[in-house]
């Protein structure tokens, strides 16, 4: 595995609508770590999904971090402008990737098992070719079988700790280019992160299931890998995660200092002492470097 130098951190959003507080959680912790750590910290607007791309949203986010304090350290980048640079890595991937023609529907009704996100395993169907009469749908990429050099996927979460996934009995061949084109999110990111430099990933747990097929791609890529922090998900009432889906609400900005406190409280980060935002930044620094901060 590739050692990397040099702190990077991101924050990677999707313009599907204005940050919400669940998002602003996100945002923050990987800022803090960022600037603990005396790094850098980006911004990166991921709309490989162009189809639920609001318009206005990205200059809205951009425009909300900088009323916050977190403004990116570097160009923002789009994904949507990055095509050609998926391309080049599904070049590389060489038959590694390989066309599909199972339908979900297919997929599920030839059931050999249940991966970690709920779906239907894929069974394999296509991996030494197309059936006759079948028509490319998606592209996927070929994991170890199970029991095999690489199939079992470790690594350490700086919030959770030791993560293992098994790929060929979690996850199966998984897919790369979606059936309506779009390149698939595990492969945007990977690209991403590698060519932004990025050495430390802050995010949401939901991402956690996806860390394993990240890092097996990173290694067929020959791209670093960088450390993991999954963060626990603010909840609606209800019990589901706070999102744009579930109807979460824009931040109000007319009180900044407030949506800060609400976003480190739920960190565990003690700032409400602060009556203004010099003093917020101080104590949720404070905060942060106590907890993950870097050590001798």
């Amino acid at each position: 595995m590739t050692t990397v130098t040099g702190y990077i951190g991101r924050f990677a959003p999707s313009p599907s609508g204005p940050l919400h507080a669940g998002s602003l959680v996100a945002a923050l912790a990987s800022f803090l770590d960022a600037r603990v750590h005396g790094g850098r910290w980006l911004l990166r607007i991921e709309d490989i999904d162009e189809t639920r791309t609001v318009a206005g949203a990205a200059d809205d986010i951009i425009d909300t971090l900088a009323a916050l304090d977190m403004p990116s350290d570097g160009p923002v980048l789009v994904q949507s402008r990055r095509k050609d640079r998926y391309q080049l890595a599904r070049d590389r991937l060489g038959a590694l990737a390989y066309p599909c023609g199972c339908s979900r529907k297919e997929i599920a009704d030839s059931r050999v098992g249940t991966a970690s996100d709920g779906a239907a395993l894929y069974p394999g169907t296509c991996r030494h070719g197309l059936a006759p009469g079948k028509v490319a749908r998606t592209l996927r990429l070929r994991v170890p079988d199970a029991g095999q050099a690489g199939e079992l996927v470790r690594f350490d979460d700086r919030w959770l700790g030791r993560q293992s996934q098994h790929l060929a009995t979690d996850v199966g061949d998984f897919v790369l280019q979606r059936a309506d084109g779009f390149w698939a999110y595990q492969l945007a990111v990977v690209v991403d992160d590698a060519e932004q430099g990025v050495t430390d990933v802050v995010r949401g747990a939901d991402l956690l299931d996806s860390t394993a097929r990240q890092i097996y791609l990173q290694g067929q890529l020959d791209y670093p890998t960088p450390r993991y922090l999954h963060l626990p998900l603010l909840m609606n009432e209800v019990g589901e995660k706070f999102s744009k889906q579930n109807g979460a609400q824009a931040l109000d900005l007319a009180r900044p200092l407030e949506e800060l406190q609400r976003a480190a409280g739920f960190l565990g980060l003690e700032t409400q002492a602060a009556r203004d935002r010099e003093a917020f930044w101080t104590l949720a620094l404070a905060g942060w470097n106590a907890r993950f901060g870097p050590r001798p």
